[in-house]
């Protein structure tokens, strides 16, 4: 089969289409014939090495985090899916090739009125929103969150989702993305060049941080006491959790099926749409994840598979 690979740590130069051997089901594992997949921030960081130590990988490697498709093949046990459902699942690595592996508790079926295209984009958003906005935020009704990064591909699934539940949703993000993210749900937008959200912002209940930096150390300050700082960045200070009187965590997204298929039945009704901004080839990996890396476009980039 086709697959992007990489042999070395680098820029997108080090991305080559290669001839690789076709995954074969173990136990438990579904074997998904890729229709489409999504160009997401962290594949860039893998790539360069910087998550080594909190992430390694062994090269040569096939990024890739999540795709949907046709089931091609199940393993031994695997009882939920069988060959030509139309799937989507979210992994580890992958996912850049024509045919990827799942574990079958990482997947779920499509819902017919969703594109492959469409499922893809909306995946790991979705698993991420249901992670922490509902397991760990228990966001609900008359609830207030501040979502940093609010209109990139993944913050603008938290706002919709965020919405569905009854929150009130502040956004941060670049004047290029207050339109967008004032579209799909958010109550208020700052543009975090030209405006200073602890000055704006003041005793929410939740902040989701997808920024990290100064941006999250000063997040401390504008949640309500008891209130929680969920970061997708980085480890949260814990000094600082204690000063302010707050919860804060470091997480990642949980892959099960069930909390994927909580997002996509959403999706299904039309509550969470899916933005995106790009479709592109998959032999064009390397000058997706550059457009991807410039912050040009809002929403999700998806490659189709040969």
């Amino acid at each position: 089969m086709k697959a992007i690979q990489y042999l070395a740590f680098g820029d997108s130069s080090v991305l080559e289409l290669k001839t690789v051997d076709k995954p074969r089901p173990k136990a438990n594992e579904v074997i998904i014939k890729v229709e489409a997949f999504s160009v997401n921030p962290v594949d860039m960081k893998i790539r360069q090495g910087l998550l080594q130590d909190t992430r390694p990988i062994q090269l040569p490697f096939i990024p890739g985090l999540d795709a949907a498709g046709v089931v091609d093949a199940v393993g031994v046990n695997v009882t939920q899916f069988k060959k030509g459902d139309r799937v989507v699942g979210n992994g580890y690595s992958g996912t850049y090739a024509q045919y990827a592996s799942f574990p079958e508790n990482h997947i779920s079926v499509i819902p017919s009125n969703i594109s492959f295209q469409e499922a893809s984009a909306l995946s790991i958003g979705l698993i991420t929103a249901y992670t922490f906005l509902i397991e760990h935020g228990e966001l609900k009704k008359g609830d207030s969150v501040l979502i940093h990064g609010a209109a990139g591909g993944t913050g603008i699934v938290l706002v919709q989702m965020a919405k569905a539940l009854g929150a009130y949703v502040i956004g941060t993000d670049s004047s290029k993305g207050i339109e967008l993210a004032t579209s799909m749900g958010a109550d208020e937008m700052i543009d975090y060049k030209n405006q200073d959200f602890k000055e704006m912002v003041k005793d929410v209940d939740l902040v989701i941080d997808f920024v990290g930096g100064q941006t999250q150390t000063d997040s401390f300050r504008v949640l309500k006491k008891r209130g929680k700082l969920l970061s997708a960045f980085s480890p949260p200070s814990q000094e600082m959790a204690g000063k302010y009187e707050v919860e804060s965590r470091f997480l990642i997204a949980s892959l099960s099926s069930e909390n994927l298929s909580y997002g996509l039945k959403m999706a299904s009704k039309g509550i969470i749409k899916p933005i995106i901004s790009k479709t592109m080839s998959f032999e064009n990996a390397a000058e997706a994840q550059d457009i991807l890396s410039k912050g040009i476009l809002k929403g999700k980039i998806i490659l189709e598979a040969m």
